[in-house]
Parts: C-alpha cells; sequence; structure tokens
C-alpha cells in the first residue's frame, strides 16, 4: 500500500455491547476509506458480544478480536489493542459509537495534507435508539494543553493520531477519563490537536454510562489535575472552575434547546404540507 493510503487501526473496546456493537462495526465496515483494521478488545463480556464479533470477523478479516482473561477496564483495553495496532495511524471508536462513512477519508486526508500528528472532528449526539439530537460539539482550530485542561473538547470517538510523528502512545490505566490523560500527554509534549470542522461522528447517549454521571466525571477530573497531571492546588482549582463553569453553560443550553430530535428536510416539508392541510 502507498504511503498516502496508510493503514489506520481502528481501537474498540467492548464490554457487554451486544445491543450496539454490530451496527458500531458496520460503520467501520462502511467506510469509504479501506486500508484499516478494527481491534476489538473484549474485556470479559457475559452477553452475546463475542459471538456477534466473532460472525463479522469471519464475514471481514480486518476486524481482530482479543479476549482478556479477566476484567481489567477501558484503559487496559485500548492499551492492549494499541500494543498490537500495525497502523500508523490510531483511530478510537467505542463499542456504542459510530461513524460516518467519510469519517477516515476525510480525517485522514485531513492530517496529511496540514503534515500534523493529532487531530479530532466534530460529531452529533444521538439518543440510544439512534434518533439523532441538535447537540454538536464544538471544533476549535487547535488545541493545545492549558486549553484542554480547562475544558476537553475532544470526543474520543473523533480523534486520529499518527504515531510516525507522536511515537508509541499508551493510555493511563485509570477506570475513566484515560481518553483525556492522553490527550493531556500529547498536547503537554507540544503536539497540538486540531480540529476538523465536520460532523463524521455519532456519540450514544447511553443510560448508566461513566460518561452520563456528571458528579463521577467532576469528581475523576479533579483526580487527573491532582494526580495525574500534578498540579498545585491552586492551579487545580483554577482548572476545576473553568472546567464546572463551561459545563453549567453547556447543560443550561441543552435544557434550552431540550435537544430535540433532528428531522431530515424532507420530514420538515411533510410536516409543513400536513400542518397547512
Amino acid at each position: 500500500m502507498p504511503k498516502s493510503k496508510p493503514l489506520v487501526s481502528i481501537i474498540t473496546p467492548t464490554f457487554n455491547s451486544e445491543k450496539f456493537v454490530g451496527e458500531t462495526i458496520y460503520s467501520v465496515l462502511n467506510q469509504t476509506y479501506s486500508n484499516w483494521e478494527m481491534i476489538i478488545v473484549d474485556d470479559c463480556s457475559t452477553d452475546h458480544t463475542v459471538e456477534l464479533v466473532k460472525a463479522y470477523q469471519n464475514w471481514d478479516n480486518r476486524i481482530k478480536l482479543i479476549e482478556l482473561e479477566e476484567n481489567g477496564g477501558a484503559a487496559i483495553a485500548r492499551n492492549v489493542a494499541i500494543k498490537h495496532a500495525k497502523g500508523r495511524f490510531i483511530a478510537f471508536l467505542d463499542s456504542d459509537d459510530l461513524w460516518l462513512p467519510e469519517k477516515l477519508e476525510r480525517q485522514l486526508e485531513f492530517m496529511l495534507k496540514k503534515d500534523i500528528a493529532f487531530s479530532f472532528t466534530k460529531y452529533i449526539r444521538i439518543y440510544e435508539n439512534g434518533e439523532e439530537t441538535k447537540a454538536i460539539s464544538k471544533t476549535p482550530k487547535s488545541v493545545d494543553y492549558d486549553y484542554l485542561m480547562k475544558h476537553c473538547v475532544i470526543g474520543c470517538l473523533t480523534v486520529m493520531i499518527d504515531t510516525e510523528k507522536t511515537g508509541e502512545i499508551q493510555m493511563t490505566n485509570i477506570r475513566s477519563r484515560q481518553d483525556y490523560a492522553l490527550w493531556l500527554t500529547l498536547t503537554r509534549k507540544g503536539f497540538l490537536a486540531y480540529g476538523l470542522p465536520e460532523v463524521l461522528a455519532r456519540y450514544r447517549l447511553v443510560k448508566g454510562s461513566v460518561s452520563s454521571n456528571k458528579w463521577k466525571v467532576a469528581k475523576q477530573n479533579w483526580y487527573l489535575y491532582r494526580h495525574i497531571e500534578k498540579q498545585s492546588l491552586s492551579k487545580s482549582i483554577w482548572y476545576f472552575l473553568n472546567y464546572a463553569y463551561t459545563g453549567i453553560k453547556t447543560l443550561n443550553k441543552r435544557k434550552v434547546e431540550k435537544e430535540e430530535v433532528y428531522q431530515p428536510e424532507w420530514v420538515q416539508q411533510k410536516r409543513k404540507q400536513v400542518t397547512k392541510i
């Protein structure tokens, strides 16, 4: 494969994901860019996740499955996948999220053209049943360490990293926010995260997930500031206040919008016609 068509390794941890993992895999199979491998690491699922993944694996040999012998959490699962990755580029996709068909092609083109090591894109939030909300992530042109410490605008499902530039990467072994810790590590080393302002992924809002518990996320952020990034108490307070302020603004905005379900244009037109009648 020529250098202009580098291999992309897709990192996907799974745990009891039978409800969504098939749709996630299909969103990868449906990519317009074909030179990829999808490394799925199952963290001791007790449902039918493994059987489903094996069915897709038999269908397409670009899908690799690794089964862990004991449950270790998302960080360990992702690190095992990264260790087995053969691609120059690393991309992340959790087992309940989705990519739009041109995600890999558009992002890889963006990175190669700009000659950058670390990028992310916009994503839209979807309900558990797959319906789209109006909540679309913000994508600054570039993000540095100080910006990220105040507010993590980077969705894990949108990230792509060129390991030829960054060297080997690994996530901190913590139960949550390990992706955020990696972004901080990269930006602390001087790699800016560049935003591609296109919606190329769908983030699923799942009830009971760690990310849905704002109090737990807040506590984990504080732990990151103090123990992972080893910031002073005063700096940690400063960063946490910025994080909290942004979070409250975002929540208030979503309450006003009520995260209305997005409707395609043809549906909106049909509604107008019905209203006139």
